[in-house]
């Protein structure tokens, strides 16, 4: 009987704290969710990245903006 009270009780409050974490976001709140600073990375990095997918490719002048293939002559 104790028992069952305890992990019922524990239950209870297990229920108790995880939903009173959960908050409504307003409108004006959800604008902060595009800013840069929340990216997962930089778009430097990412920018940098896809450089060097497009040089490894070999099929595109990576993203310099030159019409060039990858072999490097323009």
């Amino acid at each position: 009987m104790i028992k069952q009270f305890f992990s019922s009780a524990f239950l209870l409050m297990a229920g108790i704290f995880s939903f009173s974490s959960c908050a409504t976001v307003k409108e004006y709140q959800k604008s902060k969710l595009n800013d840069a600073d929340m990216a997962l990375h930089s778009r430097k990095c990412q920018k940098t990245e896809m450089n060097f997918h497009g040089y490894r490719e070999g099929s595109a002048g990576a993203n310099g903006g030159k019409t060039g293939g990858g072999c490097g002559c323009n």
